[in-house]
């Protein structure tokens, strides 16, 4: 298969041919027919995630496609399925898969980190019948793969661990994928949304997504400019960027007794908090990673409904050879760049 790999961290990222993936006995072949660009993915590639322990490695981890093998043991997917799978993989027998945590299932692959990811032609999927979720006939492949990551992680991060509630005011800090995703979803569930961003680009695809107030947090105090845009404070504010700053932004932009969500990964090192601000105004700070495969109905039915449309945060398609200059410049193009094999 034509696959993009590297073999040092932060090294060259090139289109060569690897060995197709075979499906294990609970598992999948999937041929890839759109993969998304990610955050994660530059994390991944940059040396921050410890699971990649194997050189060489090829990156990707959300993606839509078709089933083109699968494994003995494999009861509810045949050949031909579409499907896309959340990026967190569950083993479906541990405890917290037993409670229904998938997402953070203690035995959870992902690929692209654990395993080689979706950066190719074809990508092995473990454990279907519990990870693999259906795309309609109608839906896309490029808007499939945004909810395997990016829009998923979002949906969940918005709707149930920060519980929005309509009326709320809820602060975005970074308008890349995942933060206009949540803008998107914040909205449509009825709340008032402020966008923070140093890229005016990105902050007109904010507005597009529906938010109605703006912070361009090169101009001063994000933080302060939030709290006097929403007289006191959000209620709810999320770092979907994954930055010591934008962390401590989105913190310090609460009102009293408000929830602070972290969906953004952050890089190894200190991630300073106003942990005296979160003891003095009983904030809530909440980590979101994810969502579980059988969670996706409530979200894909708002998406049929059109309440939701995640393709319109797709702004550029490229195929395997443009990878390795976009993955470097990762966030220099605003919205959602997905990849065609």
């Amino acid at each position: 298969m034509r696959a993009v790999a590297f073999d040092v961290f932060g090294g060259e990222l090139d289109v060569r041919e690897l060995p197709d993936p075979a499906p294990s006995p609970t598992g999948v072949v999937i041929k890839v027919e759109a993969t998304g660009l990610c955050r994660s993915d530059w994390h991944g590639w940059r040396g921050h995630d410890p699971d990649i322990t194997v050189l060489p490695h090829v990156p990707g981890h959300e993606l839509g496609g078709q089933v083109v093998a699968t494994g003995s043991l494999v009861r509810g997917w045949g050949e031909g399925a579409r499907v896309t799978v959340p990026f967190i993989c569950a083993c479906g027998s541990c405890a917290a898969c037993a409670a229904g945590e998938q997402q953070v299932c203690e035995r959870q692959t992902q690929p692209g980190f654990t395993h080689w990811g979706s950066f190719a032609e074809f990508v092995a999927i473990d454990h279907a019948d519990v990870n693999l979720i259906a795309v309609p006939e109608d839906m896309e492949y490029t808007t499939a793969a945004a909810l395997g990551c990016r829009f998923a992680t979002s949906f969940r991060a918005v709707t149930q661990v920060g519980d929005v509630r309509p009326g709320e005011w809820v602060a975005v800090h970074g308008c890349g994928g995942v933060g206009l995703s949540a803008i998107m979803i914040a909205t449509a569930a009825g709340a008032r949304v402020v966008a923070v961003d140093v890229s005016t680009d990105a902050l007109h695809l904010a507005e597009r997504a529906g938010a109605t107030h703006f912070v361009n947090a090169s101009a001063g105090d994000a933080a302060a400019q939030v709290r006097e845009l929403t007289r006191g404070g959000a209620h709810l504010s999320l770092d979907a960027l994954g930055d010591p700053d934008t962390c401590a932004a989105s913190v310090e932009s609460l009102r009293r007794r408000g929830r602070h969500v972290q969906v953004g990964l952050l890089p190894g090192g200190a991630t300073p908090v106003p942990m005296g601000r979160v003891i003095a105004h009983e904030l809530r700070l909440l980590g979101s990673h994810g969502m579980a495969a059988h969670s996706y109905p409530r979200m894909m039915e708002l998406i049929r409904a059109g309440v939701l449309h995640p393709d319109q945060l797709v702004t550029r398609t490229i195929g395997l050879p443009d990878v390795g200059k976009a993955l470097a410049s990762i966030g220099s193009v605003p919205g959602v760049t997905m990849i065609v094999p």
